[in-house]
């Protein structure tokens, strides 16, 4: 069988690890990425295939029949060069796992306890389950719900997740209080 995760919003180290399937222990035949592999610089999005498949195209036609209007952007292909370099020398993954554990431990305890606030789940920096405020609990139809999308950047510090914290507490409660 083969496994495709779409991996557009949190591969390339939103979630402490280059591919959240890794996490998982479990080997894709090919990875759809894109917003992290520009960092918000240059828009991209890429699909990458194991050997395996890599190895089935060549025994056959020898060619990855795909294409977009801007394949293979010059730009675009040089600020993902950069993003990943700057990922791996700064070491930024660790940074990821570091502060996201942190901004987990800060929500639940400024939000653990909320009336209004349901389950809080995170994995690295990445919170797009995150915060399920209640009474909607979440988004039905893709478009109308209460719920919140954190994702700080990789380089955040310790002092940047009470700041945000501090904040979502705040516009929380003022919001509640009417």
């Amino acid at each position: 069988m083969l496994l495709i995760p779409d991996e557009v919003m949190c591969g390339m180290g939103r979630t402490g690890s280059l591919f959240a399937c890794e996490q998982e222990g479990v080997s894709a035949g090919l990875i759809c990425i894109a917003r992290g592999l520009g960092a918000g610089y240059q828009p991209i999005g890429a699909v990458m295939v194991s050997q395996a498949i890599r190895d089935t195209l060549r025994a056959g036609t020898g060619f990855f029949q795909h294409g977009h209007t801007c394949i293979g952007h010059a730009t675009a292909c040089a600020a993902a060069l950069a993003v990943r370099q700057q990922i791996e020398q700064r070491d930024l993954l660790a940074n990821v796992r570091a502060m996201g554990k942190l901004l987990k431990d800060r929500l639940v305890q400024r939000f653990g306890d909320h009336p209004h606030i349901g389950d809080i789940r995170s994995r690295g920096l990445s919170m797009q389950a995150g915060l399920m405020c209640y009474p909607m609990g979440g988004t039905i139809d893709g478009q109308h719900g209460d719920h919140g999308l954190l994702a700080p950047p990789y380089i955040i510090d310790s002092s940047h997740v009470d700041e945000i914290v501090d904040k979502l507490g705040s516009a929380i409660d003022g919001s509640l209080a009417g």
